[in-house]
């Protein structure tokens, strides 16, 4: 087909069948952004409602009963992702995440696993596919999960301290369901990680008690900083615990050493406890920013792509897919290809990177709002 390719900035007007520069791009699995870093993870968002109402992420008084929600035609439908995620693999990507919000909170989720799972990469291998969850629903769906071909699954859990969980997650949930839904899985054969993220003086105290809960279960603890995410966490400095006092505290009680990562770009530093019963990791957006080997893309619930956790804003792949004129249809799978190619090769994004040239104190009072984790995933 004829293509016409327009601005990248234009990409939420782009009439459907457009791509997005003066030369279209085809998939050839190598895709680099601006400073050479591949795209090989594709983060999903499937809605932008949780059931929790974390401080770091959901605070109450911000995410209250009146905040108005995306209405369900505005998300993209499982068939819609599904495609997107064919033509990601297409340029290189070879793990899927499904985030959200709750992702087990969308009707049918397990259709969509379903869908992903029977995906290939260019050379016929299957994606890696995994999703993150707070296991609320965990419990009951592990199974379904785990038949539709999820192959792992991600805990957030910020403590096992019964009151201290309970006034993270400011709805009353109990600690003891959220390790009810880690069985669940486990049960079924989902490896599990859990992240717990660490707040200096609301939940530091439940580090040790972590390490000696998982340790030797086969599950992945991971820490991470507490990261000034959107502009509704009420983040300060002060009470980001860096990830060096973590691995020093667990160190003091159980020794570890080095591990080296276990793929290139892992957000993970990893530490292996020297008596083998299994290893930690630590993620340290904010006192070692690792934004040179970030290969990460997150697409959010209705469609927009965003280059980075802390972007200020993402572009728009929903007109690519749906049309937005009467009586045009979606564009072309090279089309779209090509549109994600430019937005990649565009890519520049290095927010941590910056944030510790200038000191982490130091705000941009004239800086656009950044999106909030709750609305493109962690």
């Amino acid at each position: 087909m004829n293509e016409i390719f327009v601005p990248v900035a234009d990409i939420g007007r782009a009439r459907p069948g457009t791509a997005l520069s003066a030369q279209p791009i085809a998939a050839t699995g190598l895709l680099r952004d601006a400073l050479g870093r591949p795209l090989t993870d594709l983060r999903i968002s499937v809605t932008d409602r949780c059931n929790f109402r974390c401080s770091y992420c959901m605070p109450k008084e911000v995410f209250d009963k009146d905040h108005q929600y995306l209405p369900h035609s505005a998300l993209l439908s499982f068939e819609e992702i599904t495609r997107l995620a064919r033509l990601f693999a297409a340029h290189g990507v070879r793990k899927l995440r499904l985030t959200g919000g709750e992702p087990l909170l969308r009707k049918n989720i397990e259709s969509l696993i379903e869908q992903l799972a029977a995906l290939r990469t260019p050379d016929g291998q299957p994606l890696d596919l995994t999703l993150t969850t707070n296991a609320s629903l965990l419990a009951r769906k592990a199974q379904a999960l785990k038949a539709a071909g999820l192959q792992r699954v991600t805990v957030s859990l910020d403590g096992l301290d019964d009151g201290v969980f309970r006034r993270m997650n400011d709805v009353d949930f109990p600690v003891a369901d959220v390790l009810a839904g880690i069985e669940a899985a486990r049960a079924v054969g989902l490896p599990v990680k859990v992240n717990m993220v660490v707040k200096r003086g609301t939940n530091d105290a439940e580090i040790l008690p972590m390490a000696r809960h998982f340790r030797g279960t086969g599950v992945v603890l991971r820490f991470i900083e507490y990261m000034d995410v959107g502009a509704t966490n009420g983040w300060r400095m002060d009470e980001v615990l860096p990830s060096a006092d973590v691995v020093a505290r667990i160190a003091a009680e159980f020794p570890l050493r080095p591990l080296e990562a276990s793929a290139p770009g892992e957000t993970a530093q990893r530490w292996a406890y020297e008596d083998g019963a299994g290893e930690i990791g630590v993620i340290s957006s904010v006192t070692q920013a690792f934004c040179s080997d970030c290969s990460r893309a997150r697409l959010s619930t209705e469609g927009k792509l965003y280059l980075c956790l802390f972007s200020h804003g993402g572009h728009d792949l929903r007109p690519l897919l749906r049309g937005t004129e009467a009586g045009t249809g979606s564009a072309s799978d090279e089309a779209i290809l090509s549109a994600i190619g430019h937005i990649w090769h565009g890519r520049a994004d290095r927010y941590s990177e910056l944030r510790a040239l200038r000191g982490p104190d130091t705000t941009d009072a004239a800086a656009p709002r950044r999106v909030e984790m709750s609305y493109i995933g962690g």
